[in-house]
């Protein structure tokens, strides 16, 4: 379920990028999966809706928007489920269709040397009452 505490309140200001969205008025099924949706024909509708998204003017924000409130369904700014699932870092593991190719997992990065301080920290600067 999406995290409604993370909707902005009520203004429509924030929202007007939607009014010129390229899929506003295009079949919303495109952009969400009817249930028990596998494999190739999931694979077929996610890369029509992307082609929608592709050519969007408004795709960035969005894609911003659907991160921001962690949006559980459909193609968003050009992104699948399972693509802003990995971008927040909480892979979803899907039941693999059997036949079905996956990507191979990323690599993880390489964990940063540990760092030694050479000096002593500078105290945070004091601050000062404005009058």
């Amino acid at each position: 379920m999406a995290d409604f505490s993370r909707l902005p309140g009520p203004n429509a200001d924030l929202w007007d990028w939607q009014l010129i969205a390229a899929c506003r008025g295009v079949d919303s099924s495109l952009f969400f999966h009817p249930e028990g949706e596998r494999g190739a024909a999931r694979s077929a509708r996610e890369a029509s809706a992307k082609e929608v998204c592709m050519r969007c003017p408004v795709r960035a924000e969005c894609a911003a928007h659907a991160l921001a409130v962690r949006e559980p369904y459909g193609v968003w700014g050009g992104l699948t489920e399972d693509e802003r699932e990995e971008l927040l870092g909480r892979a979803r593991h899907r039941t693999p269709t059997p036949g079905a190719t996956s990507p191979a997992p990323a690599a993880a990065p390489a964990p940063e040397p540990a760092q030694t301080p050479t000096a002593t920290p500078a105290p945070a600067p004091t601050p000062t009452p404005h009058n």
